[in-house]
């Protein structure tokens, strides 16, 4: 073995193990909400060097990079048997994803990837890229994947290389390690992205949230949060979808909204976190949202604080996809405690730490969006002066 060979590969471990050993801490002064974490929880370098370099150093003289990974994010999550799991979307320097899993103790530092990424079977039409899993422990008795699975548009015009058709993947497992694959979701939608599965029967039928679209990129005069059922999830078949939460102007989803994971069960309702896009001079932007639905109906949304709950700020501006925070992935544990785990800017994974207590505080008691910039000013300024006559009753 060469020196320098051995020289790189032992300073490159050295810098790895050092990067997963790393303690996590909170960022001070949250906005009571949740609270931000300093380091992001997964990354690009996050991969193993197993993934990356050839250990062979006749055939890799200078220890160089093979196969590089270039940014790791939009994870699914779940805990099993105390620990904490992400089966994140890993994208290589090639662009195709494809699907890891990574464990930790704590839900917040110390995620290690599991030597080998996740082999998810082909259907009869194979994926050219797959990716964005919403994992949900189903009553069932079955862990399920969701994700898009997305293949080249056949009635693109010639020379078109970038249109493209998502539609809903679905597998399942028992343990994370082994899928079986089922075929994909069907629906009258053109496109199906951000499809998730809900974690319980309703009237003894497979409940889907949906994101109906007309085109791959843009809603068109579809969008919006959608409801479905199916009698089989072998087989599943949405007939009829109905909007659970519509896009409106000049808002946080003017663009676009989805579910982001499965909605949460708590005494006040089902929690929900989503996405929302809007557009900018500088492009599209996105932010994570909340609401409740109904416990018996979930498909009637009872309490939509307006504005975000989640946005991207400092270095989560920047990426790959700027400007950008998604979450297909929060793990709600049995003490009441919630880990929302968050990409930003298509490049990396971030955790926020919180309640079922204060989420649900949040939503119903965050008011709505007035949609109006003078309704606005007369929310604010009833707050305000809620504040001052609360303030002058306890100073006397």
């Amino acid at each position: 073995m060469n020196a320098r060979f051995a020289e790189r590969k032992a300073a490159l471990t050295k810098k790895y193990e050092s990067l997963i050993a790393r303690p996590n801490e909170k960022i001070p002064f949250g906005n009571g909400i949740y609270d931000r974490y300093r380091y992001p929880v997964l990354t690009a370098e996050h991969a193993p060097l197993i993934w990356k370099y050839d250990f062979n150093p006749e055939t890799n003289p200078f220890f160089a990079e093979r196969i590089g990974v270039n940014c790791v994010f939009n994870p699914g999550a779940i805990e099993l048997n105390g620990k904490f799991y992400l089966v994140a979307r890993v994208e290589g320097a090639d662009r195709k994803s494809f699907f890891a899993v990574a464990e930790s103790e704590s839900g917040v530092d110390g995620f290690r990837f599991w030597d080998h990424p996740v082999v998810m079977p082909e259907t009869e039409e194979p994926d050219v890229n797959v990716y964005d899993m919403r994992l949900v422990k189903h009553e069932d008795g079955w862990i399920y994947g969701l994700f898009c699975t997305e293949r080249k548009d056949p009635n693109a015009p010639e020379g078109d290389l970038s249109s493209a058709i998502a539609q809903c993947g679905i597998a399942r497992t028992k343990d994370l390690a082994t899928w079986e694959r089922l075929p994909d979701l069907k629906t009258k939608s053109p496109q199906q992205r951000n499809v998730v599965l809900h974690p319980e029967f309703i009237d003894g039928k497979y409940a889907f949230y949906t994101r109906p679209q007309d085109g791959f990129i843009d809603a068109g005069s579809g969008g919006g949060i959608g409801w479905g059922l199916s009698e089989s999830i072998e087989h599943a078949v949405i007939d009829e979808e109905i909007i659970v939460d519509e896009r409106h102007y000049h808002t946080i989803k003017e663009v676009k909204n989805g579910q982001g994971p499965a909605p949460i069960r708590t005494d006040a309702g089902w929690l929900h976190i989503a996405h929302g896009v809007r557009n900018t001079a500088a492009g599209l932007r996105y932010v994570l949202y909340a609401f409740l639905t109904d416990l018996n109906e979930p498909h009637r949304i009872t309490h939509s604080p307006g504005g975000h709950l989640i946005a991207p700020v400092g270095e989560e501006r920047v990426g790959d996809v700027s400007n950008v925070v998604f979450c297909n992935g929060v793990i709600a544990r049995d003490n009441g405690d919630v880990y929302i785990y968050y990409a930003s800017s298509d490049t990396r994974i971030h955790v926020a730490t919180t309640t079922v207590d204060q989420l649900v505080d949040y939503a119903l008691h965050t008011p709505e969006d007035p949609l109006r910039s003078y309704a606005c000013v007369k929310q604010r300024i009833e707050l305000i002066n809620k504040n001052k006559r609360f303030e002058a009753a306890n100073d006397q």
